[in-house]
């Protein structure tokens, strides 16, 4: 069914996105973890994974020979990939400034770093490749993987993209449990400083139940794309463009804008015509019945408007001119422009990380990057005539303010120099 504007925002914005009765689940899954440690991780496993864990780390050798085993082409393809994330991130990452100034910033990679790899309804080793690579970059020194247990073993190429991504250690223990282990630490889990990488919503509550005790990249929803198309979009190229995202599980969003209300009438058909055809139907239909529009608008303006206020974790720009959005587009998690520029990409190869803000948040954080593997603290380092300078203000704004302890602070320094100088 295509919608207006107006109707689709009363649909959309009445929905929610995490189910709030799992959060006392996973807030008692998570402090069963800080009581019980490891035995909770094992028993876990046993009860929802349906796997015997004995130990919990996998060894590097595993790692090493999951590489091994791999077809050639493959270990090609995340060679290429890891090479790609690794030059943009370098490319973006902060630099000291130490010396340009006498106020600056300086930039220190995090101790420790987990990372939640998904096992569900597929592997990702993208994911590995789109969070671990920056972390190396920024120059984290140990960083762990956890990623649901399997009953035949984590999948080899799972393995080998923590191989050919420097991973300190794997973890077989998933959910909102793994979160709990990485926060606080278990006999064989380190704790660590910072957890990212998507999950579920047993994870995203996890993390948001332990944030303050660790730190967090987001709070993730659903999948999404959002996409902006017109006459000159290959609307065979859209429907799996939309089906690309619908997969990832049923609750993920997709959203097609268009002022051509005739292009969006058979781009509805060529979805239900292909749909029947495709693999992991099932998943895409229950998506595409719940949380699928196609979104009729007057006209550039309004469309950027409505993509704002979605704020997709992906945006895609497949018209004429596709250039013309950049500056009116705005928040967005990553935005792709044109036809060979497909969500995709994207996933696997182009060099920004996958993983993006969703369910709106993109209107205030943006997508993971090597910077959120630093921490940065400013240094002040005045000289005696810009404290001189300053020195009069400061002492008004603490008199205002009735600290007058931090006035003394300044006016000892003052009259020090004063009485000095007449010496």
């Amino acid at each position: 069914m295509i919608i207006d504007k107006t109707l689709f925002l009363t649909k959309y914005l009445n929905q929610s996105s995490l189910n709030e009765d799992l959060y006392p689940i996973v807030k008692d899954i998570c402090e069963n973890v800080r009581l019980h440690g490891d035995d909770a991780l094992r028993n876990y496993n046993q009860q929802f994974d349906k796997v015997e864990t004995a130990n919990l780390e996998v060894t590097y050798q595993a790692m090493e020979e999951s590489y091994n085993r791999l077809d050639s082409d493959l270990r090609d393809a995340l060679h290429q990939s890891h090479d790609r994330i690794k030059t943009y991130q370098s490319s973006i990452k902060w630099t000291n400034q130490q010396g340009t100034s006498e106020c600056y910033e300086l930039y220190h990679p995090l101790e420790r770093v987990g990372v939640y790899v998904p096992g569900g309804k597929a592997s990702y080793p993208s994911t590995v490749l789109m969070t671990v690579t920056l972390a190396k970059v920024a120059g984290v020194k140990n960083i762990s993987v956890v990623t649901p247990p399997q009953l035949d073993g984590i999948p080899d190429i799972v393995l080998a993209a923590c191989y050919i991504t420097g991973v300190d250690h794997v973890y077989q223990v998933g959910g909102a449990q793994s979160i709990a282990a990485l926060a606080y630490g278990t006999e064989t889990l380190p704790k660590v400083d910072k957890i990212v990488g998507p999950g579920n919503q047993f994870v995203a509550y996890a993390k948001k139940y332990l944030f303050g005790q660790v730190g967090i990249d987001q709070v993730a929803g659903p999948s999404e794309i959002a996409l902006i198309i017109d006459a000159t979009a290959d609307l065979d190229a859209i429907v799996y463009d939309v089906f690309a995202q619908a997969e990832h599980d049923e609750l993920a969003r997709t959203f097609v804008i268009s002022e051509d209300e005739a292009l969006l009438k058979q781009l509805e058909q060529k979805i239900q015509h292909t749909l029947p055809q495709i693999e992991r139907q099932a998943i895409v239909e229950a998506s595409l019945n719940y949380n699928h529009f196609l979104i009729h608008v007057n006209d550039f303006n309004e469309a950027c408007d409505l993509m704002n206020l979605i704020a997709p974790e992906h945006a895609s720009i497949q018209t004429v001119t596709p250039h013309d959005y950049l500056n009116h587009v705005r928040y967005v998690g990553a935005l792709f422009l044109g036809h060979y520029s497909p969500e995709v990409i994207g996933d696997y190869i182009a060099g920004p990380s996958h993983v993006l803000p969703t369910n709106q948040t993109a209107r205030f954080t943006n997508g993971l990057s090597v910077n959120d593997f630093l921490t940065r603290h400013s240094v002040i380092d005045l000289s005696k005539d810009t404290f001189d300078k300053v020195a009069l203000s400061a002492r008004k704004l603490a008199h205002v303010e009735q600290l007058y302890n931090h006035e003394q602070s300044i006016e000892t320094r003052t009259s020090k120099e004063f009485n000095d100088d007449k010496n």
